[in-house]
């Protein structure tokens, strides 16, 4: 992708809620735009909207952004050179640009309550028209309204839209739109308590921090008329805007509702990244996996995220609506964690071993996490596969101690003898173990699936588990003799 200049591009989340998968794929193609052209990427955090500020929010933003390893250049944390980064830390820079707006024409002070405005909204609905401002004080004068705030009176700051002619703006996916002047509104551009809207706040910022390329979500286009309109009013230079394409839930239709995302939740599957985090999905594979819902490359690709970087080029994001497929999630997921070097998969695992207050020895670890890896699709699912390693007992369901077509008796005599087989080598190794117990099976006139069962159950506790002669190494003869004296007792109780 060819670049003249290196580009300033920001992701300025609200802290209203958690972080999702449209919010770290903003980030993400910002962070390769960034990375890609030599450029900056900036964590900004719009938190004009006081009422639905969630406590904790910006930490799980930023948190998120860390695991996701788009590290950001300029932020609140971190401090930059056009800070502060929280929006409202800033409210001097936007009550100077919507008085400037004012004085230039471009917008006027209103005075309407909020009573008279749900009554002019009212009386639209009844006659079937477009909820709008009505213009009251769209023609006070300037004289006039300076005269009422100095008595006191509250007010807002609106945005005087052209009434006439048509606004015309590029994105970068969707090319030229349209709209006739007519059917927009004068938005509020600064709140009765001094904090500014989006559509200022924003505005005022992408100047200030010297934004050149705004990526965002589609559901700004409808205020897109307002934010050119505003940048042109203030003769700001024009960032190159684009809007990315919506997720749709994984039926194709609609976004995922609330009732839809708890559903996922149960499967083992989220909108949220803090949840896919706890759900034992690695970055890499997330990353892999929103890359591609908007990306026009093939739906399959495995990428790093410096491959992502080295391959990426706006021009071929895609406005179509992409539709959430956990499938590809795991797929990704899977694959990502087979890439992994041992040492690095170990250390991811530990944590889930114990939350799951399994006792972890880190040498022992290192020996069975090669023979997990290939069966692994999330982190997590080390715990079922592989937490009898790390156990002094087990305790399997007695019935499943028991040889298919085989009865208690005839099981817990199989069981002994591979015990005093066991007892009986020099030492417990795959190597030393495996020749002695297939003719153990041969000589009994059974089947592997039957003995290699049998001991399987009475050593790990479960039917399914790691290669059964190198889980017997790992475990130690001490461990492995103990377990299967038990099963030997349980089966002889049945």
């Amino acid at each position: 992708m060819d670049s003249p200049t290196p580009v300033r591009v920001r992701f300025a989340p609200s802290p209203t809620g958690r972080m999702h998968l449209g919010s770290a794929r903003t980030a993400l193609y910002d962070y390769l735009l960034a990375r890609r052209t030599g450029g900056k990427f900036i964590l900004r955090i719009e938190d004009t909207d006081r009422k639905r500020f969630v406590a904790g929010a910006e930490q799980e933003l930023i948190d998120g952004l860390r695991w996701l390893g788009l590290e950001f250049d300029e932020g609140p944390d971190i401090g930059g050179p056009y800070g502060p980064y929280r929006q409202t830390e800033r409210q001097s820079i936007y009550q100077k640009w919507a008085t400037e707006l004012v004085e230039r024409g471009h917008a006027y002070y209103c005075f309407c309550t909020p009573e008279r405005l749900e009554k002019v909204r009212q009386e639209q609905q009844k006659q079937k028209l477009s909820t709008r401002y009505d213009g009251t004080c769209r023609a006070l004068q300037l004289s006039e309204a300076r005269s009422r705030i100095a008595a006191g009176e509250k007010f807002v700051v609106r945005f005087k839209m052209p009434r006439e002619g048509q606004t015309r703006a590029v994105d970068m996916m969707r090319g030229e739109i349209t709209w006739d002047n007519k059917e927009l509104d004068d938005a509020v551009l600064l709140k009765s308590d001094g904090l500014p809207t989006y559509h200022l706040a924003a505005m005022a910022d992408d100047y200030e921090m010297k934004i050149t390329h705004v990526i965002r979500g589609s559901e700004w286009l409808s205020t897109f008329p307002l934010h050119v309109n505003i940048v042109r009013a203030l003769g700001w230079p024009e960032p190159a805007w684009m809007h990315l394409s919506v997720f749709l839930k994984p039926s194709g239709k609609g976004k995922m509702s609330k009732r839809e995302t708890a559903e996922a939740l149960k499967d083992g599957h989220s909108i949220f990244v803090k949840d896919l985090i706890d759900l034992g999905y690695t970055p890499e594979g997330v990353l892999n996996w929103i890359v591609l819902m908007g990306w026009g490359v093939a739906e399959d690709d495995v990428m790093t995220l410096d491959q992502m970087v080295e391959r990426f080029d706006i021009h071929h994001l895609t406005a179509s609506p992409a539709a959430i497929n956990f499938s590809k999630l795991d797929h990704f997921n899977g694959t990502h964690i087979r890439l992994l070097p041992i040492e690095d998969l170990a250390a991811r695992l530990k944590p889930f071993f114990v939350a799951a207050n399994y006792a972890v020895d880190n040498d022992m670890l290192l020996k069975v996490t090669p023979l997990i890896r290939e069966r692994l699709v999330t982190l997590d699912d080390c715990i079922p596969f592989a937490g009898f390693f790390f156990n002094d007992t087990v305790d399997p369901a007695p019935a499943d101690l028991v040889g298919k077509d085989l009865t208690p008796a005839q099981s817990a005599e199989v069981a002994h003898k591979a015990y005093t087989l066991l007892a009986g080598l020099p030492e417990l190794t795959h190597a030393a173990a495996e020749p002695p117990l297939r003719q153990l099976v041969e000589e009994s006139g059974l089947n592997i699936n039957q003995v290699f069962g049998i001991l399987r159950v009475a050593v790990t506790g479960q039917k399914v588990s790691p290669p059964l002669f190198e889980s017997l190494e790992i475990i130690g003869r001490a461990k492995v003799l103990a377990r299967v004296q038990k099963a030997i007792q349980v089966l002889k109780t049945l």
